[in-house]
């Protein structure tokens, strides 16, 4: 019997570091040259990976892939000054990762430059149109005029005043002016005679984004001037207007690129819904064609759509939500246009 025992325990043993030998080591950072090992190394905007909004939710979207298991190893680089923006970006790529994920369209120029440096690495720039199509090189960009549109016709279907707002933390130009119009559309195709505020930075540079005072201080003036619906976008300087609103009774906000209620919870007072753009599973899915040899090079546009309305769901009537949902499908399909002119 005793001897049995030790030959079937020694069986286990032998069986247990077999399988440990067949088992492959977890990768780390330096094993991203090999080929078998798939390393992605993401490069944040100026706001940092924890701005509540698009370096965040990018970056949620690597995390996601390494959690199904598409990618073996990630990091990323914050910027801390825009001038760091191409070391960070080779100091990845001389790493030896295989994807490089850059964001905002401030680094569309840097994303393309080191797309040619590296043409042995593959780039994916978030909210980033690209001039020239590259092979290595694609972009996860969005309608940001319909992605305004739903905040507009929301903004004019929940005021009371007739006045609504809008804060963008960009110059009018690229996405900032895709915003504006966006919203200004979707506001008068719910009530022609609606009165819109809107007000662009602008400063024209980098840090147009990360101005919250400035965003506060906007959407606090547009307050005065009988608006009681702020619809803030743009990093950290849409963040300031919609906890700016917050700070006041009675008023509605509407945040942007992400579901802000989980983001910014100083908002939650105001905040009924955010204008998304579904970064995180832009990004995801991407990686995961990269991963099966389908790279899209070019521009690759995401969804958008309405959050939900969580603590202000019933606050919202029913025609309201049918009619959101109406134009959501409408945009999508193409029967709803924006107006909106990208190249004028």
């Amino acid at each position: 019997m005793y001897t049995k025992l030790s030959s079937v325990m020694a069986l286990l043993i032998i069986a247990t570091v077999l399988l440990a030998a067949c088992q492959k080591p977890t990768p780390t950072e330096a094993d991203c040259s090999k080929p078998e090992v798939l390393c992605v190394g993401l490069v944040t905007g100026l706001n940092g990976v924890n701005d509540k909004s698009f370096n965040q939710s990018a970056w949620e979207g690597v995390i996601e892939a390494q959690s199904e298991k598409v990618v073996d190893w990630v990091r990323y680089i914050e910027t801390i000054d825009s001038k760091d923006i191409d070391q960070n970006i080779a100091t990845l790529a001389d790493d030896g990762y295989d994807i490089i994920v850059t964001v905002g369209e401030f680094y569309r120029e840097a994303t393309a430059n080191a797309a040619k440096k590296f043409p042995g690495t593959n780039f994916l720039g978030v909210d980033q149109h690209q001039a020239e199509v590259l092979p290595n090189l694609t972009s996860l960009v969005f309608h940001d005029d319909q992605t305004g549109f739903l905040a507009g016709a929301l903004a004019a279907q929940m005021t009371k005043t007739g006045t609504v707002a809008g804060v963008f933390g960009a110059d009018p130009v690229s996405s900032g002016m895709a915003f504006n119009e966006g919203f200004e559309a979707g506001a008068r195709y719910i009530n022609p005679q609606i009165n819109i505020i809107t007000t662009n930075y602008t400063d024209g540079s980098v840090m147009a984004s990360t101005d919250p005072r400035w965003g506060a201080s906007t959407a606090s003036q547009a307050i005065k001037e009988g608006a009681d619906v702020v619809f803030g976008a743009n990093g950290k300087t849409g963040s300031g207007a919609l906890i700016e609103t917050a700070s006041y009774t009675d008023l509605y906000c509407i945040g942007v690129d992400t579901d802000q209620w989980e983001t910014i919870p100083e908002a939650r007072p105001c905040l009924i819904s955010s204008a998304m753009k579904r970064i995180t599973p832009g990004v995801f899915d991407l990686i995961k064609l990269i991963r099966e040899g389908a790279f899209p090079s070019g521009d690759y546009f995401g969804a958008s759509g309405l959050a939900p309305y969580h603590d202000f769901d019933g606050a919202i009537p029913r025609a309201v939500k049918d009619k959101n949902d109406q134009i959501a499908a409408g945009l999508t399909g193409g029967s709803i246009t924006t107006g909106y002119n990208s190249g004028k």
